[in-house]
């Protein structure tokens, strides 16, 4: 197969060369290959402004970042084969590091398929599809799965926003096999359910490191599990001998299952919950002189866009200075972001600010990140965006 060429601008190959895999649309010289002649998701050869092959991607001519690249070889587009073999890769490195099949088996750029996630729950998956290169070989992707895992069932949960940016209608259905209304799992030896109509995939393993480290704090503790969705950290430090812990959640029907997976694990006589605005419930806490040995917060993205960042940087400040005032001497923050354009300074810099208003000491303890079912590409920053630091506020 010859494909057709998708020439750069002069010097616009530096990023490639460097180990990134996008194009974006100012770097294209569209004089030579008008982006327009490409259909979304149709495969093309990556040259230099010489006519020097760089690799092949496939394009979107209607999204900002024009083609992704799928491999340094010359015509060797997004198939079958490639799927298999990159999927094949991606299950290896869980199947070494995880012993039970609940995690992330695909993470996008970082397992080498730009445009697709999917989570593993056990004979289930669930999938997200949010490129046109990715959707226009949706048959052998199902296939690829099925041969590289062999599940029960596959969802495919492309609602996501991002999908409207490359062009796509967002739909959700099973492109095969029985689906379960719930899904089942386990993380760090704890039970969990989620429905699969829930947030994103249902559950976020790229936060499982991070609350291992939560459990060897809450032992004896009360603990506070703010933004808690269905319960991930609280569950766990109840699992773990917390005395007692609250979840936060604006979302009653969240909060549902935080009870469901509490008896689930027979703590749901220490694990209660709250509904309500995190930030209102916080400061009503605070009013009432309420105290807590340990407190997380994992709140979603605050800051979404570059032009959010300074609000949302004051967000972060805020939540962590109501958590600090939450706290009993020595008590345990755990601090998290997965705003992409919140840095980790950005994050300490808030643990800062927040605790030098309050005049209390505060001691970084650990620090983590997403898990390696999350995998960080080194040359593409977007792929590591997850933070978390576990304090000590004296």
């Amino acid at each position: 197969m010859t494909l057709r060429p998708l020439r750069l601008k002069k010097n616009e190959d530096r990023r490639l060369r460097a180990g990134h895999l996008w194009v974006f649309s100012n770097e294209v010289d569209v004089r030579a290959t008008p982006l327009t002649d490409f259909e979304p998701g149709e495969p093309a050869e990556v040259q230099d402004a010489r006519g020097a092959p760089m690799g092949t991607a496939y394009v979107n001519p209607r999204s900002l970042i024009a083609a992704r690249l799928v491999s340094r070889q010359r015509n060797r587009p997004l198939d079958g084969d490639l799927l298999r073999r990159r999927l094949a890769r991606a299950l290896a490195l869980r199947e070494a590091v995880f012993p039970a099949p609940y995690y992330r088996l695909c993470y996008g750029e970082g397992d080498g398929l730009p445009g697709l996630v999917v989570d593993r729950f056990g004979p289930h998956l669930v999938a997200q599809v949010t490129t046109a290169g990715m959707e226009r070989v949706l048959d052998d992707l199902v296939q690829a799965l099925r041969d590289t895992v062999s599940p029960e069932s596959l969802l495919l949960r492309n609602d996501t926003s991002g999908r409207a940016l490359e062009g796509l209608e967002p739909y959700v259905r099973p492109a095969f096999g029985d689906v379960p209304e719930v899904l089942s799992l386990e993380e760090n030896g704890v039970r969990f359910q989620v429905p699969v109509s829930g947030q994103k995939t249902g559950w976020f393993y790229d936060h499982r490191m991070n609350r291992a480290r939560l459990m060897a704090y809450a032992r004896g503790r009360r603990v506070l599990d703010v933004f808690s969705y269905v319960g991930g950290w609280g569950v766990q430090a109840a699992a773990a001998g917390a005395s007692s812990v609250v979840c936060v959640d604006a979302s009653a029907p969240a909060l549902e299952w935080v009870g469901r997976n509490a008896e689930l694990n027979g703590v749901a006589d220490r694990v209660s919950a709250v509904r309500g605005d995190a930030f209102d419930v916080l400061g009503r806490m605070v009013a009432d002189g309420e105290r807590f040995g340990a407190v997380v917060l994992d709140p979603p993205a605050f800051i979404k866009r570059k032009k959010d960042a300074q609000a949302g940087a004051e967000a972060y400040r805020r939540a962590n200075q109501l958590a600090m005032e939450l706290l009993e001497p020595d008590g345990i923050l755990v601090s998290a972001s997965c705003s992409y354009h919140l840095h980790r300074d950005g994050l300490m810099d808030a643990m800062l600010r927040a605790s030098r208003r309050l005049g209390r000491d505060l001691q970084v303890l650990e620090e983590g990140h997403q898990g390696p079912d999350h995998p960080v590409h080194p040359a593409i920053p977007e792929t590591a965006y997850l933070k978390a630091f576990v304090a000590r506020v004296g």
